[in-house]
Order: C-alpha cells, then structure tokens, then sequence
C-alpha cells in the first residue's frame, strides 16, 4: 500500500435510532457524548472515536477506520488491489477527511486522517 496505516482510529456504527443508541452507550459507557448533533454523535473512548450515525443500514456492520496520511492515497492503493468505493474522500469538518471501500470479499474498510487525534493516557 502506497502510505502505510498508521492503526485503529475510529469505530463507528450505523443507527436507525439516534436518541436510542445515544441513550444506550451513554449507560453502558458512563460517560455523555463530547459530540451531540442530529447528524452524528462522538464518545471519545481512550482517544479513540465511538461514532453513532443515523440514517445508516445497521445490518451493514460497525464502520472501522485506519488512521492514513493521505485517504486519497489509500483509496486509490486500495482500487488497484481490487476494492471498489463505497465512500469516497469526503471532509466531514475540522480537517478530517474519510472514506470507505468495499474489498474484494465485500468487507467495507475505513481510512480517515484526523489532524487532531491523538491517544490519551499513553
């Protein structure tokens, strides 16, 4: 792969019910969101991202992310191995930058580059 990953960054799990979802992890985790809008809800988990979005097929699966420096380049490393895109590169706010592909035995792989992750208590 041209760039290589830099390790798990981001779980994130589709969710036909928002409030729901947000209202279950927040019980489970003992913690609130740092993130709480309609669109996307973020518990920082260890530095790491625990994402719920709605309007997603949960029978899809969680949506994992690798940390990249370049998405751009991971993708199209990722094409040339035979994946196909499911996400292209899109800037979701504050510099971070996704996208997903869909590998030749159908599992959907993330990258993401986050210029403001970093581990916590390490």
């Amino acid at each position: 792969m041209a760039g290589k990953l830099q390790g798990l960054r981001t779980l994130i799990y589709p969710v036909d019910d928002l409030d729901a979802a947000k209202s279950w992890w927040s019980s489970f985790l003992g913690a609130e969101p740092y993130f709480d809008e309609v669109f996307y809800v973020g518990f920082n988990i260890g530095g790491y991202e625990l994402g719920l979005l709605p309007g997603q097929d949960p029978s899809e699966g969680a949506y994992v992310y690798w940390g990249v420096e370049d998405v751009e380049t991971a993708v199209a490393s990722a094409i040339a191995q035979g994946a196909s895109v499911h996400s292209p590169p899109t800037d979701v706010g504050e510099g971070i930058v996704t996208a997903l592909v869909r590998n030749p035995q159908a599992a959907l792989v993330g990258f993401i580059f986050n210029p403001n992750f970093a581990l916590q208590g390490y």
